[in-house]
């Protein structure tokens, strides 16, 4: 489990090998990400986009961006939470992520 916070919105990522989905033999290994996100804030705060930078262990990069998450842009009170699950296929064993979601409070900021 990974956890980071920023300006009070707490991301936590738990990624689970999908041994059942993968195929090894053929180079394609899958991978879950569960991600829940959570605002210890003191205002609302939506999820407005996201980026994600996936590596394999080869150095092979892959960039995922957009608008929200699996289609949806939640908005999160104080106290609220969100989770949802994702998929990477790899052509490696293992890689690793990096990434960011931008949030925005309902002033705008």
């Amino acid at each position: 489990m990974y956890e980071s916070v920023t300006r009070g919105i707490k991301i936590i990522v738990r990624p689970k090998y999908l041994d059942g989905q993968s195929k090894p033999e053929e180079g394609h290994y899958v991978w879950a990400y569960t991600i829940t996100i959570e605002n210890h804030g003191q205002e609302p705060a939506t999820l407005r986009t996201r980026y994600w930078k996936i590596t394999d262990a080869t150095g092979q990069v892959q960039e995922v961006r957009g608008a929200g998450v699996v289609g949806e842009q939640p908005r999160l009170a104080p106290g609220d939470s969100y989770t949802y699950t994702s998929g990477c296929p790899l052509r490696t064993s293992s890689g690793f992520m990096t990434g960011a979601y931008q949030m925005q409070l309902d002033d705008g900021g």
